[in-house]
């Protein structure tokens, strides 16, 4: 939902997103985050500018775009996939 979020908000009234991974440059410093990098990539890396940057909603909010519809955010304590912090 994140990536939707940033890409077209002109699509949502509004939008929950659910235990999210939204920041793809330190998600691989989270608990199980480092054993994510053979399928997500190294943030560390070239693999940061090639490819992680374009899909991280973090990153990819437009401060051109006035207006992004309201977000709830959930996450959880039992989900080791997703810091809750």
């Amino acid at each position: 939902m994140g990536n939707m979020y940033t890409m077209r908000p002109d699509l949502f009234g509004a939008i929950h997103c659910a235990v999210p991974l939204l920041d793809m440059k330190r998600y691989h410093t989270l608990l199980a985050g480092a054993s994510w990098m053979a399928e997500y990539g190294d943030p560390d890396t070239p693999d940061w500018d090639n490819f992680l940057y374009k899909y991280s909603p973090y990153h990819q909010i437009n401060p051109d775009i006035e207006k992004y519809p309201p977000m709830l955010v959930t996450t959880s304590t039992r989900d080791d996939r997703v810091h809750p912090a």
